[in-house]
């Protein structure tokens, strides 16, 4: 089993600030009267009701759950996570880090492939963590994580934690449940895996019973900001064994997501056939969208998320055509780690459909 840094096994560190809705639940009966959080209760916020009305400026006077209840209860109850297994964060972002701080201290080392989501790397080198990084398998029609190269690594240079997104930001590809299930099971026993999951909803099993399995040694990411369409506000959630949630919760920011996030997320996922039909419509674009290219002659990888990636001849057309779509006011993406430079990512809305949008791109590929 991995373990977790010495400072946090003791009795502390212990939130100082539970807030009064966890309070209440300890005690079984509600406070009425919030007389000593020191909040704004008495602001008259006239102009955030002008701008947004009553209904939104009641969320923002105090401080939000710090357990998130209501939207924990509304995610097991979707897809059947037992409640203890879940944690709440301000989305994928907060959750790694909070993950990175969980489990690692300054100089341990920490495994991935080069160029996936380069939040990972930031934060853990902003943690002190000893960033290893290795490249893709890339052959026709695959551009993946090498789970192989990353279990080796893992074994070689001791390390605490190995990272993975799946689906893969920014290549699309996906790994299997099985292949899943072999890196945790051939990882180092006190190797920890960060399990990015964070496209999750666009797989076509993602109902499937591997989706809410709670894995020893494994912290899965998932957020509501891509299928949920909540990026500005800020909310994702975690799955673990209830032991390490536990300890994620003595690194934890204490109000890290706001009544008003809880409450809009609340409200979405009180109306998940809204989901399904964008999650539905997302998959119909990028279908569309990857035929579009196909047919221009593009390299279009296998994607499982809201997204397609372009694998161009070189880095050098990549960042050509990356600037001049920018100086038009079409912003792509284009990975900023040298291995992945010949890639391009265009997310599946439907202004990336209408004629003429890539029109830029479209010319460049005819001349390939």
């Amino acid at each position: 089993m991995p373990r977790f840094p010495d400072h946090l096994t003791g009795q502390g560190p212990s939130n100082p600030f539970p807030g009064i809705k966890v309070l209440e639940r300890r005690i079984g009966r509600e406070i009425p009267h919030r007389l000593g959080s020191n909040e704004g209760l008495d602001m008259p916020h006239r102009a955030l009701r002008e701008r947004f009305g009553d209904a939104m400026v009641e969320h923002a006077y105090c401080y939000g759950d710090a357990e998130a209840l209501g939207v924990r209860q509304r995610l097991c109850e979707l897809h059947g996570y037992p409640l203890d297994a879940t944690l709440v964060d301000a989305g994928a972002d907060s959750l790694i880090a909070l993950a990175l701080r969980t489990t690692c201290t300054p100089d341990c080392t920490v495994v991935s492939a080069a160029g996936t989501y380069p939040t990972f790397g930031y934060f853990a080198q902003g943690q002190g963590c000893r960033l290893q990084e290795l490249p893709y398998v890339e052959r026709p029609g695959l551009l993946a994580p090498d789970l192989d190269a990353l279990l080796e690594t893992a074994h070689e240079r001791q390390a605490r934690l190995v990272y993975l997104a799946n689906p893969d930001n920014p290549s699309g590809h996906l790994h299997d449940d099985e292949a899943i299930r072999r890196l945790r099971r051939d990882l180092p026993d006190d190797c920890w895996l960060l399990l990015d999951e964070a496209y999750h909803d666009f797989r076509d099993d993602a109902e499937a019973p591997f989706s809410r399995e709670v894995i020893p040694g494994v912290i899965r990411l998932r957020t509501l900001s891509k299928a949920h369409g909540m990026a500005g506000l800020r909310i994702g959630y975690a799955l673990a064994e209830p032991d390490t949630l536990a300890m994620m919760m003595k690194v934890r920011i204490h109000y890290a997501v706001s009544t008003l996030t809880q409450a809009a997320a609340e409200t979405v996922l009180d109306h998940n056939d809204e989901v399904r039909e964008h999650v539905s419509a997302v998959k119909e674009r990028r279908e569309r969208l990857a035929g579009h290219f196909r047919n221009l002659g593009a390299e279009v990888l296998p994607s499982a998320t809201n997204f397609i990636a372009l694998r161009l001849p070189d880095a050098e057309l990549a960042s050509r055509l990356h600037g001049e779509l920018l100086e038009a006011g079409r912003l792509i993406a284009r990975p900023a780690h040298p291995d992945l430079g010949h890639i391009l990512r265009i997310t599946a809305v439907a202004d990336a459909l209408e004629p003429g949008r890539f029109a830029i791109l479209e010319r460049a590929l005819a001349t390939v």
